[in-house]
This record gives C-alpha cells, sequence and structure tokens, in this order.
C-alpha cells in the first residue's frame, strides 16, 4: 500500500543524528605486517583523526571467493592513537596523510622494553608510528601502548601563520645507500628562516615548503638544526620518491600563482649525503600538470602528466626522456587537494595497479612495456586508497551507488592463466581503453570496515542517474555532467499532479567532483521527497583538462550558467516544481550558490555553507595554497580589479529577492567567517529573510556531532518555510529580516 504525502514532509529514519554520530570518516589503508590500518574520525571525541587497525592479521581469501578473516576475538578495529591526540595536518590547511608505520623501527626515547612485544599486526617487532598532532602540528611517535612522544620542535611564534610555524605532511618512509632507516616529510616553514618572518612585494607573507628529513631519535624536539633540509625549498612541493639503490630523489614542485592542477614540475636529483644534489627539471611546466612520480627500478621514472589533455602514465629515463605509456581520454589522476594523494602502485618494474576512468573510478592492471591495459572486475564507482600485499591481498577503500564509503579486501590474481582479453568498459565511459594477453582477476570484495554499521534500509535510499546536459549554444556539443538523485522511500509518494523541490548541490574546489556513490546527506533529503541533483559544472575534474579549463577566467559565469542548465533540464523534463527550486554548496559551492542567487531567478531559497561572498578581501584572508587561486579564475589582481567586483555575490545583493541560510565556523581559515557576515550584513541591510548560524570550534567543514546535527536540521527547516512544507520533528529554524 502506497501512502501519499505532500513531498518534503514524507516521516524518515534518517535522522541528523544518524549523520552525526552514526557514520565514521575512513582515512586510506596502509597495510603494516599482516595487518590493515588506517585512520577513523570520531565525531563524539571532538572529529578527531585517530590511527586504528584490524584487529589481528588479515588473511589472503581463498580460491574459492571465501570471505577474508581476522584473527583475535573481535573484528572491531583497535585503536591504536590515545586520545586526545589528532592525527591530521595543517600544511595548505587541507592537509593530507598525516601518519605512517615503520615496521621494527626504534626511537631512542622510547621506554625500554617495547621492542619485547609481539608486533599487533603479525610476527616480528612492533611497527614505530609517526604522526603530526593537530593542536601542536608537532611530529610525534610511538609504539602501541605508549604515549606519544614529540620529534619535531615548536616553531617560534610568527602572527600571520595564525597557528603552528611548522607544519608536516605526507610522510615517506626512505632507506638510504647506507642502510639508516628515514623518514620524510612536507614541511610547511612560516618561520623565514634565518632571515625570520617578512613578506613579500606583492604584501603575502613569505612561507616556503621542502622536503625534511626529521630524526626518529627525538633529537630534534629541542633543537631544530637536527632537521636535515632534503630538497631545496618551492612555494610548494609534494610526492619525494627515492630511487630503489638510494641514488636519486624525484620530487614535484609548483608556484603562484599555479595550483598542482595547472602545472607542476617534476625534479630528479642524485641522493648525495641524504639530500638533493643539482638536479633537472624532466617533465612538467606552468601549463601541464605531473603527479604522483614513482620508480619503476634504479633508472625509469613513472609519473601521471596531462600533457594529452588527460592525465595519462608517461614513463622518463635520462637516455630517452619522457615517453607517453598509452594515450587514452581517462583520467588516471585527480586534483590533489590533499597531499599524500596516489592514484596507482608499481608492483614491478612493468606492472602497475591503476585507477582510471572518466565521471568513475574503475581498477586495472598497465603494462608497462606494452602499454597494455587490463581492467578489473570491480564494482568501486570510486577508490579513495588501494594497497597490494605480496601475497595478493588487496585493500581498497572506495564506495559505489550501492555501498557506502567502505575498507574492503579481495584476492588479487595477476596471472590466472587465463588467455581471455576483458573489454575495457569499466564503470563510467571508458570504452576507449583497450587490453590483450592474460587477464587478471579479482575475487569478490569482502568487507572489512564500513564507514556505517548502521546503514540504513535500502527502502529509503534514493535511485540515482547521470545525465548530460547540452550546453546552451555551443557548437562543438559540450554538455554538463549532473547526478540526479530523485525523491525515494518505498510505501510513499507525493500528492497527485504535485512535482518534487529539488536541490542542486554544487561541490567545493571548485576544481573538484561529485562521483557517482551513496551519499547518506543526500538520502536525507530523498527519503523526505526531496530531489537532489549534484552539477559537475566546468571546471570539474573527470572530464580532461579542456572541461577543467572550462572555468579558466570564468568563475561565477561558467559555474552558474551550468547549473542553471541543469535545473532548467529538470523542469522541462517534468521532474523538478520550478516554484520549488532551492541550491546549496560549501566553500566555492556556497561562491557558486550565492552567485546563482544574486544573478538569476531560477532558485527560490540557497543555503551556503563558509562560502565565499566577495574577492578584494579574501584573496587577502584565505590561506597560503588558494591565495593566487582566483587569477586563474577570475584574473590577476590588480589588474582586473573590475572583475573582481563584478562577480562578487556580495555586490549584487541589491537583485536578491529570495531567504538565504548562512553557515560558517568560527575557525575556518580557508573561508573565514568575514565572508559569511559580510553577506548577513547585506542581508539584514535589505531586510532579506535569512538565519546565519555560527559553530564554535569548527573548522572549514563540520565534524563535531553537535554542529552536524545543527547544520541538518536547521537546512531542514530552512526549505520546509520556504518551499512550503512541513518537515517532522525538526526544530523550526528563525529567520531574521533586519
Amino acid at each position: 500500500m502506497v501512502t501519499t504525502l505532500p513531498y518534503g514532509s514524507w516521516p524518515s529514519p534518517i535522522s541528523a543524528e544518524l549523520l552525526a554520530t552514526g557514520g565514521t570518516r575512513l582515512g586510506a589503508p596502509q597495510l603494516v605486517g599482516d595487518a590493515v590500518w588506517w585512520t577513523e574520525g570520531i565525531a563524539t571525541e571532538g572529529g578527531r583523526l585517530a590511527i586504528v587497525r584490524s584487529a589481528g592479521p588479515v588473511a589472503l581469501p581463498s580460491a574459492d571467493d571465501g570471505p577474508a578473516s581476522m584473527d583475535g576475538p573481535s573484528t572491531d578495529p583497535v585503536t591504536v592513537l590515545p586520545a586526545p591526540f589528532n592525527a591530521r595536518s595543517r600544511v595548505h590547511e587541507y592537509g593530507g596523510t598525516s601518519w605512517t608505520a615503520v615496521p621494527g623501527a626504534e626511537a631512542s626515547a622510547s621506554p625500554g622494553g617495547a621492542g619485547d612485544a609481539a608486533s599487533p599486526g603479525g610476527a616480528g617487532d612492533p611497527p614505530l608510528v609517526v604522526f603530526v598532532n593537530f593542536e601542536d602540528q608537532r611530529v610525534h611517535a610511538f609504539h602501541e601502548g605508549e604515549q606519544p612522544r614529540p620529534l619535531s620542535p615548536v616553531g617560534p611564534e610568527v602572527a600571520s601563520a595564525q597557528g603552528p610555524s611548522l607544519r608536516w605532511a605526507d610522510p615517506t618512509p626512505v632507506r638510504l645507500a647506507d642502510g639508516t632507516d628515514e623518514v620524510w616529510w612536507v614541511c610547511e616553514d612560516h618561520t623565514g628562516g634565518e632571515q625570520g618572518p617578512r613578506s613579500g612585494a606583492d604584501g603575502v607573507p613569505h612561507i616556503e615548503r621542502y622536503i625534511a628529513a626529521v630524526p626518529l631519535d627525538g633529537s630534534a624536539a629541542e633543537d631544530p638544526s637536527a632537521i636535515r633540509r632534503v630538497t631545496p625549498a618551492s612555494r610548494f612541493v609534494a610526492h619525494p620518491r627515492v630511487s630503489p639503490d638510494a641514488s636519486q630523489i624525484a620530487w614535484i614542485s609548483w608556484e603562484h600563482p599555479r595550483m598542482p592542477w595547472d602545472g607542476t614540475e617534476l625534479h630528479v636529483a642524485p641522493l648525495l649525503g641524504g639530500s638533493a644534489g643539482e638536479g633537472r627539471i624532466v617533465l612538467g611546466d606552468a601549463e601541464t600538470s605531473v603527479l604522483q612520480p614513482e620508480w619503476l627500478d634504479d633508472q625509469r621514472l613513472l609519473a601521471i602528466s596531462d600533457a594529452s589533455g588527460w592525465w595519462n602514465p608517461w614513463v622518463w629515463t635520462a637516455d630517452d626522456g619522457a615517453q607517453q605509456v598509452l594515450e587514452l581520454d581517462q583520467e588516471f589522476a585527480g586534483s590533489m587537494w590533499s597531499l599524500g594523494t596516489t592514484w596507482f602502485q608499481v608492483l614491478d618494474a612493468d606492472t602497475v595497479l591503476v585507477r582510471y576512468g572518466r565521471a568513475a573510478d574503475g581498477l586495472g592492471i598497465l603494462r608497462i612495456g606494452t602499454g597494455d591495459l587490463q581492467p578489473l572486475d570491480c564494482p568501486l564507482t570510486s577508490i579513495a586508497g588501494m594497497q597490494l600485499r605480496e601475497d595478493g591481498l588487496l585493500v581498497l577503500a572506495g564506495s559505489s551507488l550501492t555501498q557506502f564509503a567502505a575498507i574492503n579486501v579481495a584476492r588479487l590474481e595477476l596471472s590466472p592463466g587465463a588467455e581471455t582479453a576483458l573489454p575495457a568498459v569499466p564503470p563510467g565511459d571508458r570504452s576507449d581503453a583497450t587490453s590483450t594477453g592474460p587477464a587478471p582477476a579479482l575475487s569478490p570484495l569482502t568487507l572489512l570496515r564500513s564507514s556505517r554499521s548502521d546503514a540504513p534500509d535500502p527502502a529509503v535510499l534514493p535511485t540515482s542517474e547521470s545525465i548530460e546536459v547540452p550546453l546552451r549554444n555551443d557548437p562543438d556539443g559540450g554538455v554538463v555532467h549532473a547526478i540526479v538523485h530523485r525523491p525515494h522511500q518505498e510505501g510513499l509518494a507525493g500528492r497527485e499532479g504535485d512535482l518534487p523541490p529539488f536541490i542542486a548541490r554544487v561541490h567545493g574546489g571548485p576544481t573538484g567532483h561529485v562521483p557517482p556513490v551513496l551519499h547518506l546527506p543526500t538520502a536525507y533529503y530523498t527519503s523526505r521527497g526531496l530531489g537532489v541533483v549534484d552539477v559537475n559544472y566546468g571546471g570539474s575534474t573527470g572530464y580532461g583538462r579542456a572541461y577543467r579549463n572550462r572555468l579558466r577566467g570564468q568563475w561565477g559565469v561558467v559555474d552558474v550558467e551550468d547549473t542553471v542548465a541543469v535545473m532548467e533540464h529538470l523542469v522541462t523534463a517534468g521532474i523538478a516544481d520550478p516554484g520549488r527550486l532551492a541550491i546549496e554548496g560549501g566553500s566555492a559551492g556556497g561562491w557558486t550558490t550565492l552567485a546563482c542567487l544574486t544573478r538569476t531567478d531560477t532558485f527560490a531559497a540557497g543555503a551556503s555553507s563558509f562560502g565565499v561572498a566577495e574577492l578584494e578581501k579574501f584573496r587577502l584572508d584565505t590561506h597560503d595554497f588558494e591565495s593566487r587561486y582566483i587569477d586563474g579564475l577570475v584574473g590577476p589582481y590588480p589588474e582586473r580589479k573590475d572583475l573582481y567586483v563584478e562577480r562578487a555575490p556580495l555586490h549584487h545583493v541589491e537583485e536578491l529577492e529570495v531567504p538565504v541560510l548562512l553557515l560558517q565556523g568560527d575557525e575556518d581559515r580557508i573561508v573565514p567567517p568575514s565572508q559569511s557576515e559580510l553577506f548577513r550584513d547585506a542581508l539584514a541591510a535589505k531586510g532579506i529573510p535569512h538565519a546565519y548560524l555560527l559553530f564554535e570550534g569548527e573548522q572549514h567543514g563540520f565534524r563535531k556531532a553537535s554542529s552536524i546535527i545543527r547544520a541538518a536540521e536547521a537546512t531542514l527547516s530552512f526549505y520546509g518555510q520556504v518551499l512550503g512544507f512541513s518537515p517532522p520533528c525538526v526544530p523550526v529554524l528563525e529567520l531574521e529580516r533586519g
């Protein structure tokens, strides 16, 4: 029997509390011995990132596709990092990989006896865990069961840093030619070195970044001179990699105003005495993005470059230079917002495990010598991390349209003996990939850890559809990519003749991407009778460099036009109620939200989370990583000051006629509270209904359970008041006019 209720007023078991406390943010997994380790965000402990591990060794699934097993009394993960420590980096403010485990390593500051304990991941000494702690941004080390102790010093106070002046990310274990084990880090240094804190000619504080070795014996905790610089300083550096014979080092760098998806340079240098000698740039430039160098052997270096218009694999040698391994209209990498992000794993000198695709991720085996790409039958559509153990155990972090984000394990056989070539048509459009030769085989995935132990009944989860909307007046036949999630809950339907309200959700970045995956905040809306559409507007990743470059100089134009085009398509197709369209987004998505509200009459309401409202003040107040991002998105300042003023939603509030909800963290360094508050004041001056919620102790994105609950309920109440429905069991948000 089907019950008819107004769209938006359907009762739903997916509560705001479920969004906040039921799920777990899972970090990319690492294999440590025979165990699997990862990080988990704990909302009930202030959102801290804890390092956890499997309860025991993770066995290789049997050949008959039996489930993987873990020894031990429980399958619940074991928390390794004690509270209140928080393994989270502030390099670039977005951070990145914040920890690693070094099997068998010792720190001389370690209390005696730790080395006699059995390793939780299997035989041998317990690993030394090194991580950066969020509060003080110092590198710490410990063995499981110990209290962490600092390895890096406290940096001098620098006012412009607005926090610790020395920050660390992306730890990389290294073995030097003499057998010494070290961990190298990307260091973000606000101190100014010997000259002290200072600003450049443009008034921007001097910040430099370099690869550095932090001694494991704790000697640098009180003596900064014990830290050894490995590479020269650049504005930005990433991906330090040492050749197998420890004779060479590779890394990438880039300078303002570029972002890592605009242009980077791949350096190779001899490694002399543990530091880089005089090197050279072997791949990349201001208009070519090169990511993740990895050594295939002592002489050959594999990296991902978008020189062809798509991020594809290339190999460099000193004798032959750089050569493209294969050319496909597929993305083998993405936007590097977080340091330490990787997209492939070298298995041997000729074999690489890759993730690749267009719009969705798939998994494959790439043969370097022939360029053959052999896809694997993997059900995931978004892959966040992967690592293969020598015995064939594959650990995968990812999600799909039917599975919430999770860590899975499977058995991967690279040469099972079958001579059948698999068709290269993984998820998304990858129809031009080819493969020949023996087909590798991947067993069905076995769940190790889900982000949701309380996943709702599929009856209340949405069905989703990827669509392409033709661009208006485009002679080349271009399209806008979007994912439509229609209202859905078994047993409930909207009233006859009614169309549902629809919410356009615009991602942040703006150089980002929304993959086709199951996402509980989407179901929070769709299970109540609200439609959602995720818009991958021009500038998004996943569709090649030309699609990314559509936003160059056009931020506030192309993103707005594309979002409106998608909504008009839904209205024309009879999917959405034209009078009840809303829009929401965070960060750069908040900018697009406010721009759509002030520059078009498409939407009846909008919710901006920590959104950019204007550009002249923002470029001075935001953090270093994105401080010149707008040069490419809008234009250089002050040469194009006119565009900075004309594009800003703040300067078009007089054209705004609909209510707005503003959500903001009070410790946000990326989009400071001043942006939301300037827009709030403009709304009040015009008498537009609005609400401004400031969340104490939150940064760029909300991590505390209380904040997530309040934000979700406030947004739903806001939409109900404006779009004409009554969401049950939700506190009413008070809107102001003055």
